[in-house]
């Protein structure tokens, strides 16, 4: 990666490939490797690269959920009772403190994995072992109660370009101690905008502005006024729903028009 005629010349000597972009996307770059990918960050935005993947501080912030929470506190962003189980942490006193009723995640994951309901002493201990056995960092937040009339786990997940709400999806999920992520056996139904709630038209906006992100996928229920669990940095393009007219073309155009 070089600055050229003042602009940026992307280069792979071992494919004999030379470019030099008009606008640059970035995608999918996995969350456990966001951290090892912020020097190139830092020098795309010091080239001046057209594109919407260099802010390194939003990044870190989305990606690592103790930072996410921390900042929504501080933004008023609305979201259940989360605490980070830190080493010097008992996890049986945030435990209790929690309602005895909470969900454990990863502070870096992705799609649901490592994530799990507990609410027994033995979950507690099982959940405690796994994350010390596995060297992840994590967390644990009161459960939302997010069930429809009807029994089954609902959230929202919606996608916030550039300030305005462009995509918006229903997930409902069966198992009521598993994640409503597809990956996890969610059933996902793609909504129009008017018919996402109002108020979580609003919360989804301020939870991305909160992280300084341009594009995210906001992870919301519609419990106590609406509640965010998480924003995702690159919410996926290959889902069971087509999504490119929603968001995955808004996003290239996007780009294009920081040239």
């Amino acid at each position: 990666m070089t600055a050229v005629d003042g602009g940026l010349q992307l280069e792979v000597p071992a494919e004999n490939l030379v470019v030099r972009p008009s606008a640059l996307v970035i995608y999918e770059i996995p969350p456990e490797k966001r951290r090892g990918f912020e020097a190139a960050q830092r020098q795309l935005h010091a080239f001046g690269a057209a594109s919407l993947g260099t802010d390194v501080e939003a990044w870190r912030v989305a990606t690592e959920k103790d930072l996410s929470v921390e900042r929504f506190t501080r933004d008023g962003i609305a979201q259940m009772e989360t605490i980070s189980v830190t080493a010097d942490a008992n996890p049986a006193a945030v435990f209790e403190r929690l309602g005895r009723d909470v969900w454990a995640r990863p502070v870096v994951g992705m799609g649901g994995n490592d994530v799990f309901h507990v609410t027994t002493d033995e979950q507690l201990h099982a959940a405690t072992r796994y994350y010390g056995e596995s060297g992840l960092g994590w967390l644990m937040a009161r459960d939302a109660n997010n069930f429809t009339p009807d029994g089954v786990r609902q959230q929202f997940r919606v996608v916030v370009l550039d300030g305005r709400v462009v995509y918006a999806c229903e997930h409902v999920q069966a198992q009521p101690d598993a994640p409503c992520n597809e990956t996890r056996g969610a059933v996902s139904t793609r909504l129009s905008l008017d018919e996402l709630p109002p108020e979580l038209h609003q919360l989804a906006v301020s939870a991305t502005k909160s992280l300084g992100l341009n594009l995210g996928g906001v992870d919301l229920a519609l419990v106590n006024g609406g509640v965010v669990f998480e924003v995702n940095v690159h919410p996926a393009f290959n889902t069971s729903i087509p999504i490119e007219e929603s968001f995955a073309t808004p996003y290239i155009e996007a780009h294009l028009a920081l040239r």
